[in-house]
């Protein structure tokens, strides 16, 4: 059973390796989380909009581990983050989750047709009255990263956004490290795109890993980068977790990322913000 180390940032201390479960549910979603758990994930990420939180609560139940030792993640939904909103939509996660508390409550997309201000606001509040011990946001741009720094009143733990090697995340990066955050990669594999790329495989044949491993290597091998790979494959969660008893070299490192490329980026639905460009 592989553990990951922890990332710090702004008082969290965050597994490096999560589980996602965006479309994971029911029956399935449950055994999995129990499966990740099984294999030494101590880092779970769901959401309001996944649909699943009532499984994932369950898969945790069942991994019969104690609440404390795992790193719960939920976000809200863009069209509930006006205050009054934004808490309604807390509680019932609780409730799904059953649970007392997340560790992490992130605002999932911005909402320009919403002040931030008063979500933010909103959001610090939930902290403070104890249904989240840490907050912070996602797929947020370096303009609403700086705003949300700026209103904050409790601190910010991480910006969650698309990342793996086909897109250049180096601005948003950087601004997340002049803060303290910690960066939640999704989407890490390029929906599994990656992996069939040459360099990739000639790296991992020459550690004897997985293409997918060394993608995650090259994750959490970056400073304050998390990752939150998606699967319900009881092998695959095993492997994607196995990361931490190899080291890419910097040049490895290099090559990998710079397989960035303009269209590189795969989810940016109707209501995504204008997205900075490449680093």
């Amino acid at each position: 059973m592989t553990k990951a180390p922890l990332v710090h940032a702004n008082g969290a201390a965050i597994p490096a390796i999560g589980l996602g479960t965006w479309r994971l549910a029911g029956d399935d979603g449950a055994q999995a989380v129990r499966w990740a758990i099984e294999a030494g994930y101590r880092h779970v990420d769901t959401a309001a909009m996944y649909g699943n939180e009532e499984a994932v609560g369950a898969g945790i139940r069942a991994g019969g581990i104690d609440r404390d030792e795992i790193f719960v993640t939920t976000k809200v939904w863009a069209d509930d983050l006006a205050p009054g909103d934004l808490e309604r939509s807390t509680e019932a996660s609780l409730r799904r989750l059953r649970l007392d508390a997340v560790d992490l409550l992130l605002i999932h997309w911005p909402n320009s047709a919403v002040p931030l201000r008063g979500t933010i606001e909103a959001l610090c509040g939930v902290k403070r009255a104890g249904l989240a011990r840490h907050i912070g946001v996602a797929n947020f741009t370096v303009a609403l990263l700086e705003e949300a720094v700026g209103l904050a009143s409790e601190p910010l733990v991480t910006n969650q956004c698309e990342y793996h090697p086909f897109l250049n995340q180096g601005r948003v990066l950087a601004a997340c490290r002049r803060h303290g955050l910690s960066f939640t990669s999704y989407c890490p594999l390029g929906r599994a795109t990656v992996v069939s790329e040459p360099v990739i495989a000639e790296i991992a044949a020459r550690h004897g890993k997985t293409p997918a491993q060394v993608v995650l290597r090259w994750h959490v091998q970056q400073p304050g980068v998390i990752a939150i790979p998606k699967s319900g494959n009881r092998q695959r969660i095993a492997e994607n977790i196995a990361v931490f008893d190899f080291t890419l070299t910097d040049d490895a490192m290099r090559r990998i990322s710079s397989l960035a490329r303009p269209d590189g980026r795969m989810i940016s639905p109707s209501f995504a913000p204008a997205w900075d460009t490449a680093a």
